[in-house]
């Protein structure tokens, strides 16, 4: 990825992002696991891993994602916005791992969709429960 997060998490953070999190039901949307320093986001009903994050230790305390990678073949992820992307892997870290309601992250991402033809009218609780499903906060 070209464009990363910005975001410091804490040392507390990163324990609970080091734990992950599984979608216990299908109106849950990710699956969440990490290996090592690299957190893996696969969507929770086909399995297909969509961001690797390579995070690493920020000297003073806090962790930063270092590197990312995202699936670009069209048949499993159909995103090619480098911004979106940066967002939504983000958003779901802080948004579904952490439960904040990340109300920013929120608003950028509901504008990027927006963007696109046919989602300029769309509803923001329909964006946001069709990528994020509903351990998003918002629910």
């Amino acid at each position: 990825m070209l464009q990363l997060p910005q975001r410091i998490w804490s040392d507390e953070d990163w324990e609970r992002i080091e734990r992950g999190c599984a979608a216990r039901d299908m109106d849950e949307k990710w699956d969440v696991f990490t290996e090592g320093e690299v957190v893996f986001l696969h969507r929770s009903w086909t399995g297909y891993g969509l961001f690797a994050a390579t995070f690493a230790p920020v000297h003073g305390g806090g962790w930063r994602i270092a590197s990312a990678v995202v699936e670009r073949d069209g048949e499993r992820y159909g995103g090619t916005d480098d911004a979106y992307d940066c967002v939504l892997l983000e958003l779901v870290i802080t948004a579904i791992v952490l439960g904040e309601p990340a109300p920013e992250l929120r608003s950028r991402m509901v504008e990027l969709i927006r963007r696109r033809p046919r989602s300029a009218d769309a509803p923001a609780d329909v964006i946001e429960h069709r990528l994020l499903g509903l351990r998003s906060g918002s629910d």
